[in-house]
């Protein structure tokens, strides 16, 4: 729990990526659900599939901040101690998340997988986050400058060095190493590496089970495996450096994310034909535009703070306590597809609230948004209080 000074910057951003995470995991109906609020279905790239990068840029700023200081390696015991509560907490939590779909199902949610019973995913968004927020305390840890008496200090051409590497890797682990039945370069659904460790670590019972090719098919994948958390913590590495450039000169910072955040997006975009762009491996091009977009959108989070035309509150308190937000609006997903009997009628939660936005909004895209919005002001109102004492809970 905190309650010391914050980089409001940062709450916006988080805030942003928290808020588009619920209006996409809450439709009013799933079958009509805005196209830019759907993931991309293979390659390619939505609005979407933006957000949980730009989280995970959150999660590199934030560390940026910390590192050295809250999380200080001069005190060996305390900062174990501190990263494996985080990272340990983050899966448990994620788990205990997962589970809540099991619980749905027991008390009679339908099944969106292949099998009529509803199993236990292992993987996950907050998994993700623990290991990518891991692999990039470990390239601090091993990068960062000493000094007698100062705090570590993040090391640039490093961190630079090491995601070269981790992208180039990766692209060349997913382009030369085969897979059992379908050679090597694959990057189909199921012939693609990521995919393949996946099925032999977890078994498709314990993956996404939507990740098929058609509704209700076979499980092929998993959109937050093992695999794809190296390249992941890609973005949490660029959004370390992003803090990096913002201690400079207001002048000299915004000309830097400038330049940077075009740049990456040129870049990324550029390889998309020779590695597609896809967020259900992420791919290298995909960490690249992501980042890009992340440091691009902090400029603009940061120029609408200065501007104070738009008010930002909802965002800030959303941020202020985004793994609590987020966690909330899968508790409530989870919870709204049960089925519940009233007036001698069956329907769930879902059901019963796009039934009745949609006598006011009879457009069905647009109350289905509607009720989106009506849980992303929901979920804000229930941690106002926190934001209000300057409480922000983290693990």
């Amino acid at each position: 729990m905190t309650n010391g000074p914050r980089m409001v910057e940062l709450d916006v951003l988080r805030g942003f990526a928290v808020a588009v995470m619920i209006l996409v995991v809450s439709p009013g109906s799933w079958a009509h659900s805005l196209p830019q609020l759907q993931h991309a279905a293979w390659h390619g790239w939505t609005f979407a599939d933006f957000v949980f990068p730009d989280f995970l840029f959150g999660v590199g700023m934030a560390l940026g901040l910390t590192f050295g200081r809250s999380l200080d390696p001069r005190d060996p015991r305390a900062f174990w101690l501190k990263l494996c509560r985080r990272v340990l907490g983050l899966i448990l939590l994620g788990l205990a998340l997962n589970y809540l779909a099991v619980v749905a199902g027991h008390l009679g949610a339908p099944p969106t997988g292949p099998d009529d019973h509803t199993t236990w995913r292992i993987p996950g968004v907050l998994q993700r986050i623990a290991g990518a927020y891991l692999i990039a305390v470990l390239v601090l840890l091993a990068t960062s400058r000493r000094a007698a008496g100062v705090p570590m200090q993040p090391n640039p051409p490093a961190i630079l060095a090491v995601l070269a590497v981790l992208l180039i890797g990766y692209w060349g682990l997913l382009t030369f190493v085969p897979v059992p039945g379908f050679g090597a370069g694959d990057l189909g659904m199921a012939g693609n590496l990521p995919a393949y460790v996946d099925r032999t670590v977890f078994g498709t019972e314990h993956m996404w089970p939507l990740g098929a090719a058609s509704w209700r098919g076979p499980i092929l994948y998993d959109p937050e495996g093992l695999l794809a958390t190296l390249p992941a913590s890609g973005n949490i590495l660029f959004g370390i450096l992003a803090i990096c450039i913002w201690r400079r000169p207001e002048r000299a910072r915004i000309a830097a994310l400038a330049i940077i955040g075009l740049g990456l997006v040129a870049t990324g975009l550029l390889l998309d034909p020779i590695f597609p762009i896809n967020k259900k491996i992420w791919t290298s091009s995909f960490v690249l535009l992501t980042s890009g977009l992340s440091f691009l959108a902090l400029l603009v989070a940061a120029a609408l703070l200065r501007a104070r035309l738009t008010p930002l509150w909802p965002l800030k308190v959303l941020g202020g306590n985004a793994i609590l937000a987020f966690s909330i609006s899968i508790a409530l997903s989870a919870l709204s597809a049960i089925p519940l009997t009233f007036g001698g009628v069956t329907a769930t939660l879902q059901e019963r609230g796009f039934a009745i936005v949609s006598r006011l909004i009879p457009e069905p895209y647009e109350a289905s948004l509607a009720c989106a919005f009506g849980v992303v002001a929901f979920i804000m109102l229930l941690v106002w209080p926190l934001h209000r004492k300057g409480i922000h809970l983290r693990l």
